[in-house]
């Protein structure tokens, strides 16, 4: 399944509305989510749209790309898939060491430095 980046979107542009807009073009939707801060529950101006199966994701892309929605060009594009520390730029080992040791109290924290660590050498 085809999985887009929305940027740009409307502070007041909800899960549901992102879905309608595409589902509105005639795409089938699969899921689509806004995503927002965890702290104000605010929208972070930007969502991800995954579209249902055989969907054309270069159509939708030229389709909704640019399009003005409450006032607000859209911009659409493919969802690139890039591990967090190689898209930052970073060195994944400084990444394991900058993580203190309070940050590895959970299982998952200790499963990803320790995995990381792997990578790195």
């Amino acid at each position: 399944m085809a999985k887009l980046y929305v940027g740009n979107l409307s502070f007041e542009v909800t899960d549901s509305g992102l879905q309608e807009l595409f589902s509105s073009k005639g795409f089938q939707v699969a899921s689509a989510r806004v995503i927002r801060d965890n702290e104000s529950g605010r929208s972070r101006g930007f969502g991800f749209v995954e579209l249902g199966p055989g969907e054309d994701m270069a159509r939708a892309i030229a389709e909704v790309n640019g399009i003005t929605v409450e006032g607000r060009a859209l911009q659409v594009n493919e969802l690139a898939h890039r591990p967090r520390a190689a898209a930052a730029g970073a060195n994944p080992t400084a990444a394991v060491e900058d993580v203190g040791a309070s940050r590895l109290s959970r299982p998952w924290d200790r499963v990803g430095a320790t995995l990381l660590a792997k990578e790195a050498s």
